[in-house]
């Protein structure tokens, strides 16, 4: 399999995209109105708190979710406007990997049967020999020995799961993945194998990542760009270097300085967030981070819109512009 021929322009783009969940006490906001664009063979990272709506904006990214409002655009066609024969063949395109590599795969299938499985789906195969060759090549291709072909995922460990499930996303010779923090349930040693088996595939493959991260230090390691978002915002879009050199929201600066450094000194005495999160059912108008901002003034009360403050920089904040 070839690396894609690189195009000019985003690859995948999201404009006003937004998921509201109705609940009994009133409309859960899980992404509002997000704005975004991927460039071909470039990985935009997804960063922030627990629950600030990361996996949401992916799965609406895939149409694994519909949207309550906004669009997604995959060359510049809205994918929200697709039959489901025509959804179908995008999915082709389309592939997402998993954060549990155990719960994301059956227990009952073989390595084999699992990374066959897509392919059986698309009916992409003519033959058995032909599925065989595949398999066999998409295992070599994410570093699994052959003699696991037979193996069961409670025989593997967490890395080589992983790497089933990288190898099932790739079945069908996808041009976006959506990454859903990949790492984060491997041990230390490991994610650093995953990430670099990640990074060698874009190279190879020319692929396109969405990588949705918690983690700081792996996001910088592996995105062109990141977002970061609070609560179904992006408050902060910059490239990777700038972001971490010159972050300008205030929850952007507080977020790189939780990062552990290590220093014989204490140096200087960092701002710590205080109070409550804002719940994400009927949000206040204006900033969401405003009631735990050091730096609050009435005006965060008030819309806030990303706004380019340099170039390819953009941030929510009225202080930042």
């Amino acid at each position: 399999m070839k690396a894609t021929e690189s195009i000019d322009g985003p690859l995948i783009e999201a404009h006003g995209l937004a998921k509201f969940f109705k609940t009994t006490m009133g409309t859960l906001h899980a992404v509002d109105g997000i704005d975004l664009k991927v460039e071909k063979g470039k990985t935009l990272g997804v960063v922030g708190e627990s629950g600030c709506g990361k996996s949401t904006l992916g799965r609406l990214m895939l149409r694994l979710l519909e949207p309550t409002s906004g669009r997604v655009l995959y060359r510049g066609q809205d994918i929200m406007t697709f039959n489901r024969k025509r959804m179908r063949q995008m999915r082709k395109k389309m592939q997402i990997i998993f954060q549990d590599p155990y719960s994301s795969l059956n227990p009952r299938m073989s390595v084999g049967e699992l990374i066959a499985e897509p392919l059986i789906v698309h009916r992409t195969m003519n033959s058995a020999k032909d599925a065989g060759e595949r398999i066999g090549s998409l295992m070599d291709m994410v570093g699994l020995a052959d003699r696991l072909v037979n193996a069961y995922p409670h025989e593997l460990d967490g890395g080589r799961r992983q790497r089933v499930g990288i190898a099932r996303a790739l079945a069908l010779e996808p041009e976006f993945i959506v990454c859903d923090e990949p790492v984060s349930a491997l041990d230390v040693s490991i994610q650093a194998q995953i990430l670099n088996l990640l990074m060698d595939l874009q190279q190879d493959l020319g692929l396109t990542y969405v990588f949705i991260t918690h983690n700081l230090s792996v996001v910088r390691h592996i995105s062109d760009e990141i977002a970061v978002m609070y609560l179904g915002r992006c408050l902060e879009l910059a490239p990777a270097v700038e972001l971490f050199d010159n972050p300008k929201h205030p929850y952007s600066q507080a977020l790189l300085d939780s990062i552990p450094r290590p220093r014989l000194d204490r140096g200087p005495k960092k701002d710590v967030i205080r109070g409550e999160l804002t719940s994400p059912i009927d949000p206040p108008p204006g900033c969401r981070f405003a009631v735990r901002c050091p730096r609050f003034s009435d005006s965060c009360l008030e819309e806030q819109r990303l706004t380019e403050i340099s170039p390819r920089h953009f941030c929510a904040c009225r202080l930042a512009v």
